[in-house]
C-alpha cells in the first residue's frame, strides 16, 4: 500500500503512555497508521534519533483580528502550535452590528492592547451573526487549524444594544433568555464554548469596565444553560479572584448551570497573599471531587513583560529625552543613542524618576537580559540588579546597555507573576496539578510587551530538558497536558493523539536541538504596525492535516488550517 506521507524510525511519544519507535503513516488529512509500516510513502521523511508527537493545541489566544490578515498565525506556527483557540476573555468581534464595530474594537484595544488602527485596517466585516462569522472563518487561508469560542462583551452588546456595554446596566430576563439563545445556536454550529470576564483590568480604550464585569450570577448562568441544552462546551473565565469564596461561588454556579467545564487564569498575583493560588488550587480539588469539572489555566514559565527599543513598556520611555528620538528609524535612533552625551542626559533624566513606578524597581524588580536563544533563565546573579550591584553601575545604566546592544535588538524579560519567590518553584507546583492546564500564552494580544507564544516550547526545552534533575517533567507527560489534554478539554477529539482515524497534526522534533528565539519586533501588522515575534529552532517539521507546513522552522507554502467545529470529528 502506498500512502501519502509516511514519517519512518521516530520515537513515539503522544498520550502519555510510554514512548516507543515507530512509523507514522498518513492519507489525506488523517493518520492511518502507527506502528511499523510496511506500505511507502508518495513523501517520506526520517525521523530517526527525533521525537514525533502531536501538533501542540493552544486553548488561550486573541487572535480574532490578526486571523484575517496573517495566513501563519505567528508567533504560534513557529512553536509547532497545530490549533489556536480564539475568543478568550470575553472578548471577540462576533457576534456584531454593523453600528457596534467600533466599539468592539476599542475594546479589543484596551483590553489585549492591539493598536485599533491595526484592527480598523486589518478587519474586513462580512459578518453580523456568529455563524456568518464562522463562515468568513471558514473560508481563509490558513497554515494552521483555527476554532472560537463566542465572547461574552460581543453577545451582550449585539442583543442589548448600546446598554450592553455597561456593566452597571442589568441585563432583563428577556435580554438573558436571548443571549442563551444565540449561544445556544454559536454552539450548534460549531463554537467550542462561551468566554467572560470579570476583571477589573479588562478595560476598553474609552476606560471603561469590560461589559461583563460583575454582571449579575443570574446572567452568566442564564448564558450558561445553552451549554447543557446542546450538551457540550466549555467556559472561559479571566477573573481577578480577589474575594476568592465569593468569585469561586459564581465560577462553580456556572459550570452547574451549564453542566459544563470551565477554567480560569491560575497563576501567584505578586500584591496578593502569596499562598492565595493554593487556595484556588483547593477549592479546584473540591469541586471537581463533587463532579464539578474546573480547570486552571497554567503557564509554562512565569509570564512577564519583554522590554525592547521598540516596544511599549521599557524604561527609556521615562525619558523626554528618548521620546524625543523615539519616532526616529531604528537605526538612526541607535546611533544617537550610542552618544556619549545623549546617553549621560538619557541617564541623569532617568535618576531622578520614582523608583515606585520604575520598571526597574518598584513594578519588576527582577529584570533579566535574553540572548539570542532565549532560555529565560533567573538566576538572581544574571539579573541587572545583581550586575549593576557588582559592577558599580545603576540599574538604569546596565539597562540602556543592554537595550542598544547588537544594534538596539537587545531585549529584557521581568517575570510579572508566579515569582514572588524569584524562581520557577510555584510555576513547577502549578504544571504538575492534576486539575490545571496549559494555557494563557495569549497569542495575537499585547503585541508590543509580551510574548508568551513560545510556552509551548518552553515545557520541552526547560522543563524536560534543562531544569535541574530534581526538577523536570517527562516528557510523555508534558506532550499529553500540550495536545491530549487541552484537545480534550475544548472537545476536539479529532486530534491530540497519534492513532488511526485522528487528524494527521504531528511535530518531528530534535529536542536536543529545540530552543526558544530572543522575541524581536517586527512592522508587519496592517499599517506598518509593530508586533513582537518570536522564533524557534528544532522544529525539523510541523504538518497540519497531512501536509508538512514548517520545515525547520521555515514556511514551505502550503495553507492546509482549517476552522474547527465543535460536535465534528
Amino acid at each position: 500500500m502506498t500512502h501519502d506521507l509516511v514519517i519512518r524510525g521516530g520515537t513515539v511519544d503522544d498520550s502519555g503512555d510510554p514512548r516507543f519507535t515507530a512509523d507514522d503513516a498518513a492519507d489525506g488529512t488523517t493518520s492511518t497508521e502507527v506502528g511499523r509500516v510496511e506500505g511507502r510513502g508518495r513523501r517520506e521523511l526520517s525521523a530517526d534519533g527525533l521525537i514525533v508527537a502531536p501538533g501542540w493545541v493552544d486553548i488561550h489566544t486573541h487572535y480574532d483580528g490578526q486571523v484575517l490578515w496573517d495566513p501563519l498565525l505567528e508567533p504560534s506556527s513557529s512553536q509547532g502550535v497545530t490549533t489556536v483557540l480564539l475568543g478568550n476573555c470575553g472578548v471577540g468581534f462576533a457576534p456584531a452590528h454593523p453600528e457596534h464595530r467600533e466599539w468592539l474594537i476599542g475594546l479589543m484595544e484596551g483590553v489585549e492592547d492591539i493598536p485599533a488602527p491595526v484592527l480598523d485596517e486589518g478587519i474586513d466585516w462580512g459578518w453580523e451573526s456568529f455563524d456568518q462569522y464562522l463562515d468568513v472563518l471558514d473560508g481563509l487561508p490558513l497554515a494552521i487549524d483555527i476554532a472560537t469560542q463566542i465572547p461574552h462583551a460581543a453577545l451582550r452588546v449585539f442583543v442589548m444594544g448600546q446598554r450592553g456595554q455597561e456593566h452597571g446596566i442589568a441585563a432583563t430576563s428577556a435580554e438573558i433568555e436571548e443571549m442563551s439563545a444565540e449561544v445556544e445556536r454559536a454552539i450548534r454550529v460549531g463554537a467550542l464554548g462561551f468566554s467572560t470576564s470579570r476583571s477589573i483590568h479588562h478595560v476598553a480604550s474609552d476606560g471603561r469596565l469590560t461589559p461583563s464585569y460583575g454582571v449579575s450570577v443570574s446572567e452568566l448562568t442564564g448564558i450558561a444553560r445553552a451549554l447543557s441544552r446542546v450538551g457540550r462546551g466549555v467556559v472561559e473565565l479571566a477573573a481577578d479572584l480577589v474575594d476568592l469564596d465569593e468569585e469561586f461561588a459564581v465560577l462553580r454556579a456556572i459550570a452547574e448551570a451549564g453542566r459544563c467545564g470551565i477554567s480560569v487564569g491560575t497563576v501567584q498575583y505578586h500584591e496578593r497573599d502569596p499562598a492565595h493560588y493554593r487556595r484556588l488550587l483547593a477549592l479546584m480539588e473540591r469541586a471537581n471531587a463533587n463532579g464539578v469539572a474546573v480547570r486552571g489555566q497554567v503557564c509554562a514559565r512565569p509570564p512577564g513583560v519583554i522590554m525592547a527599543l521598540d516596544g511599549s513598556q521599557q524604561p527609556l520611555l521615562e525619558s523626554s529625552t528618548y521620546r524625543s528620538l523615539a519616532g526616529l528609524p531604528l537605526p538612526a535612533r541607535v546611533r544617537e543613542l550610542r552618544r556619549s552625551e545623549v546617553r549621560a542626559q538619557i541617564l541623569d533624566e532617568l535618576a531622578v524618576q520614582d523608583p515606585s513606578t520604575s520598571l526597574l524597581y518598584g513594578k519588576h524588580p527582577y529584570v533579566f537580559a535574553l540572548g539570542t536563544n532565549a532560555r529565560y533563565g533567573c538566576a538572581l546573579d544574571d539579573s541587572i540588579a545583581a550586575i549593576a550591584a557588582r559592577t558599580g553601575r545603576s540599574r538604569e545604566e546596565v539597562a540602556y546597555d543592554m537595550l542598544v546592544s547588537d544594534d538596539g535588538r537587545g531585549v529584557l524579560w521581568a517575570p510579572a507573576s508566579n515569582f514572588l519567590t524569584p524562581n520557577f518553584d510555584v510555576t513547577r507546583e502549578l504544571l504538575v496539578h492534576p486539575y490545571t492546564l496549559p494555557g494563557v500564552g495569549d497569542g495575537g494580544a499585547h503585541c508590543r510587551f509580551i510574548c508568551d507564544t513560545s510556552f509551548p516550547t518552553f515545557l520541552l526545552t526547560h522543563w524536560v530538558r534543562d531544569a535541574e534533575p530534581d526538577q523536570r517533567l517527562g516528557l510523555e507527560s508534558v506532550i499529553k497536558q500540550q495536545c491530549a489534554d487541552t484537545a480534550a478539554w475544548v472537545g476536539l477529539d479529532d486530534r491530540g493523539v497519534l492513532s488511526p482515524g485522528r487528524k494527521a497534526d504531528i511535530n518531528v522534533i530534535d529536542l536536543d536541538a529545540l530552543a526558544i528565539d530572543r522575541p524581536e519586533i517586527r512592522s508587519d501588522f496592517p499599517l506598518g504596525g509593530k508586533r513582537l515575534v518570536q522564533g524557534a529552532t528544532g522544529y525539523r517539521t510541523t504538518i497540519v492535516a497531512g501536509e508538512v507546513v514548517m520545515d525547520d522552522s521555515q514556511h514551505t507554502g502550503a495553507l492546509p488550517g482549517r476552522l474547527a467545529r465543535g460536535g465534528a470529528r
